[in-house]
């Protein structure tokens, strides 16, 4: 029997990622999610790096009191679909939702939903079902709606003096760096392969030339687009470059990229949020979009992880001390 082309391959062999469906923003107008402490919860994997991005806003900003998190083990379950599991949990079972899968929770909201269940997703707790799973604004909510709720103090990732051009620069991440891993991993035929292949380098080396001169993407100060090209920079050498087949070059043979991305790594938020074990386990063991494919059975050894806490002196670049940088 022929394996069926998952639905996110088009007819040239190239990955087009699905669309969210639960998009509703959050704000105070009645049609909008109200921000309210307690009521949602934040459902991610460690291994994902659209989730793992609202998981670093989250604990920048000082909102884990008010939003809880749920985590999925990195490994899909093999159950005949794609799918995220609770495994971790005792039982089995998320102890706030009572959920086995994560598609149990779309379900909840939409009992004819087909596509695949995603990370991250917020779930109105006592009603159980997703209303936002919107990882491209995610961010931007908990930086913006969210304001309220922050910490004392807690840096501002998303100024409005630059939120045009933050946003400016975001969508060439995601198309080109976030996605444009997954557009090589994923591609079916070796044109697309390719043709996504120069694009993904192209923005390396054009970002590697823009960090030799300062210290964050937008200047001396972190902001969301640092934590959105963090997520694809950290995962890259211990996951895309060999799982992804992304080997033209490592991010430690990047001279700026590789100081820039243990800048983040070692800055609050960032290195603590992440799990390099997950990652490996998830992209060497367990990543498919098609449930039908065989999967691999040998999980890498490396790298080293000692070498993301040696010294980067990127802090030499913005004539400023210390590791937190935040506007």
């Amino acid at each position: 029997m022929a394996q069926q082309k998952p639905a996110e391959i088009s007819k040239d062999g190239s990955f087009k990622r699905q669309v969210n469906q639960f998009t509703t923003p959050f704000g105070d107008k009645p049609d909008e999610l109200p921000v309210e402490a307690g009521r949602y919860r934040l459902l991610w994997s460690a291994a994902c790096p659209w989730a793992h991005r609202s998981v670093i806003v989250r604990k920048i900003l000082g909102l884990e009191d008010a939003i809880s998190l749920g985590t999925v083990s990195p490994m899909r379950p093999k159950i005949g679909r794609v799918d995220w599991e609770f495994s971790l949990d005792a039982d089995g079972v998320d102890p706030v939702l009572g959920a086995q899968y994560i598609s149990e929770v779309y379900q909840n909201s939409d009992q004819d939903y087909s596509g695949r269940p995603t990370v991250p997703a917020i779930v109105d707790v006592q009603s159980k079902k997703v209303v936002n799973n919107d990882y491209f604004k995610l961010t931007n909510y908990l930086e913006a709606d969210w304001k309220p709720l922050h910490k004392k103090q807690a840096p501002d990732l998303y100024p409005e003096s630059l939120r045009e051009e933050i946003d400016a620069l975001n969508e060439i991440i995601f198309n080109d760096v976030n996605n444009g891993v997954y557009k090589c991993g994923f591609a079916h035929s070796q044109e697309s392969y390719e043709a996504a292949y120069a694009t993904l380098f192209t923005r390396l080396d054009e970002f590697e030339k823009r960090l030799s001169t300062q210290r964050f993407l937008h200047g001396d100060f972190i902001t969301d687009s640092d934590v959105r090209l963090y997520t694809t920079l950290v995962r890259f050498d211990a996951a895309y470059f060999t799982a992804f087949n992304t080997n033209r070059n490592l991010i430690r043979e990047f001279e700026n990229l590789w100081g820039y991305v243990r800048d983040l790594y070692q800055t609050g938020g960032f290195g603590d949020t992440t799990d390099f074990d997950a990652i490996k386990r998830h992209y060497h063991l367990s990543i498919t979009i098609s449930p039908d494919k065989a999967e691999p059975t040998i999980l890498p050894k490396g790298p080293d992880l000692a070498i993301w806490v040696t010294e980067h002196s990127r802090e030499q670049l913005s004539g400023r001390e210390g590791k937190f940088l935040i506007h």
